[in-house]
């Protein structure tokens, strides 16, 4: 019989935790057919993974990359990392719910969203017109939903706005979202009241879907916003997801501990919490949601790199500081004049406010998932998480510092993500599951993208396999196109339901 591929000696890591071993692959029709020793079989293709190691393909918890799929299908920056599956929608902003022909939603943080839909199937229509590279699972969020009903107004919504905000809810999680976002810190969302959030994600509770959350406050307020999550998690009786998980400012560094102990307080009472981190000391997003323009923050301020500037390109890749010194006015002054310009609210920025030894704590923590947090804008210097997180993860956390055994960082970024948020027959090397895979070198495995020179594809990553199709090998993009749009516990998109 002849079938599509087999990956042959390599060393397996089944994604399940366990140590590696030295077998075969065998897939066909866009799934593993077999696992261990295949036998000499006819297949089109075969690949020597001799010395080299054979994974799940890895998941990116926290993405926003709605708008990337419509803009840059081949999504090479996350390819490259050995990506398979993104979830998107994440921090209260998703492509959906939106108008019809509505470009500039959720802030402008997603990009423009190219094309003509309102709800989530109309946004899967549109993203497999382009032929994807990886597949995408979507979470809908709070901000979007409420600025499409209730604009940026700062106050609570009436009963019937709140009724069309479930609505819209509900609608997404029946076309196959995940879950419910929220971002507490930005516009509108920092304008809702806890009751609101806990109304609104009882949406999800007939869908057994997730709450995940961009907490209100990171810094100062980091435990009593883990307290909001957990409440927000038992009164709508949901699993509750902590995203980028972090103790924001100098001050703060530390605090993770006692933010991580009380979730495991709470996972030892029976409630469903869990985490993401990226593995960066700097955060990033618009800068017009860091900064009252009457009183800027100036500790914040001084460390603060600009990413994307629309209104003024030679400032993208150069420290604020720097900007103000040249041009010879206050920090706080630099802040003013990039947010007021025109467009100045599409100001993206890179902000150095994580301590280094509190992304060791939150790897070391049981069950930390990895998210990027990457914001696709290829036109500037973009954080190079968006390139670099998971080889960081594999050569810099498990080969140079020993923070993880490899086998383990591989179930976190696999089978761990993949039953989080609801990834059906994805996440492990067994027969039955979907042959997204990665073959990569342990020993050479590495990030290359820097925050002077971000958009830089890491190296070790050898062949990164989607639905069955080769779609990287050696650094080429074979422009397979066979990413799909995933429905959470249940099959993709358009795939016929088993």
């Amino acid at each position: 019989m002849l079938i599509d591929l087999v990956v042959r000696n390599a060393q397996v890591l089944d994604g399940s935790g366990a140590a590696a071993f030295v077998g075969d692959v065998a897939v066909d029709a866009g799934r593993i057919v077999e696992v261990g020793s295949v036998s000499a079989t006819r297949a089109r293709r075969e690949i020597d993974g001799t010395g080299r190691y054979l994974a799940p393909g890895f998941v990116d918890t926290h993405a926003h990359d709605d708008g990337a799929f419509l803009r840059h299908p081949d999504m090479t920056f996350k390819l490259a990392q050995g990506v398979t599956t993104t979830v998107s929608g994440n921090c209260g902003f998703s492509a959906i719910p939106a108008r019809p022909g509505q470009t500039d939603a959720s802030g402008g943080l997603l990009g423009r969203l190219a094309g003509d839909f309102a709800d989530l199937e109309g946004y899967f229509d549109a993203v497999l017109a382009h032929g994807p590279a990886i597949n995408n699972m979507m979470l809908v969020g709070h901000n979007t939903v409420r600025e499409l009903v209730m604009g940026l107004d700062a106050r609570e919504p009436t009963a019937a706005e709140l009724t069309a905000m479930r609505a819209h809810i509900t609608r997404a999680m029946e076309q196959g979202a995940c879950g419910f976002s929220t971002g507490l810190i930005y516009r509108p969302g920092r304008y809702s009241r806890t009751e609101e959030i806990i109304e609104l994600a009882r949406a999800v509770r007939p869908f057994g879907g997730l709450y995940t959350t961009h907490m209100r406050n990171e810094g100062d307020g980091l435990l009593e916003a883990v307290e909001e999550t957990l409440e927000i998690g038992r009164e709508a009786g949901l699993h509750a997801h902590i995203s980028h998980h972090k103790a924001a400012g100098r001050p703060n560094w530390g605090k993770v501990r006692d933010s991580l102990a009380r979730v495991d307080s709470a996972l030892a009472a029976g409630q469903q919490v869990t985490l993401d981190v990226y593995p960066y000391t700097a955060g990033s997003g618009r800068m017009i949601e860091y900064f009252n323009l009457e009183r800027p923050n100036r500790a914040l301020a001084e460390v603060i790199r600009i990413a994307s500037c629309p209104a003024f390109r030679e400032f993208e890749g150069r420290m604020l500081v720097d900007i103000a010194a040249e041009r010879g006015i206050d920090v706080t002054e630099a802040v003013r004049l990039i947010l007021t310009a025109p467009r100045g609210e599409q100001t993206l920025c890179i902000h150095f406010i994580i301590d280094e030894a509190d992304i060791e704590t939150n790897l070391r923590h049981a069950d930390m998932m990895v998210g990027s947090d990457g914001i696709p804008d290829l036109r500037g210097r973009p954080h190079p998480r968006l390139f670099g997180t998971f080889p960081r993860i594999l050569g810099h956390y498990v080969r140079e510092r020993g923070v993880l055994s490899l086998p383990e960082a591989v179930r976190r970024m696999t089978s761990l993500a993949a039953a989080t948020f609801g990834l059906v027959d994805r996440g492990s090397v067994r027969v039955g599951c979907w042959a997204d895979l990665v073959l990569f070198d342990a020993a050479t495995v590495r990030d290359t993208a820097t925050y002077d020179d971000p958009q830089q594809l890491p190296t070790g990553i050898d062949c990164v396999i989607v639905n069955g199709a080769v779609a990287m090998e050696d650094g080429r993009h074979t422009g397979a196109g066979a990413g799909r749009m995933l429905r959470y516990r249940r099959s993709a998109y358009r795939e016929q339901e088993s």
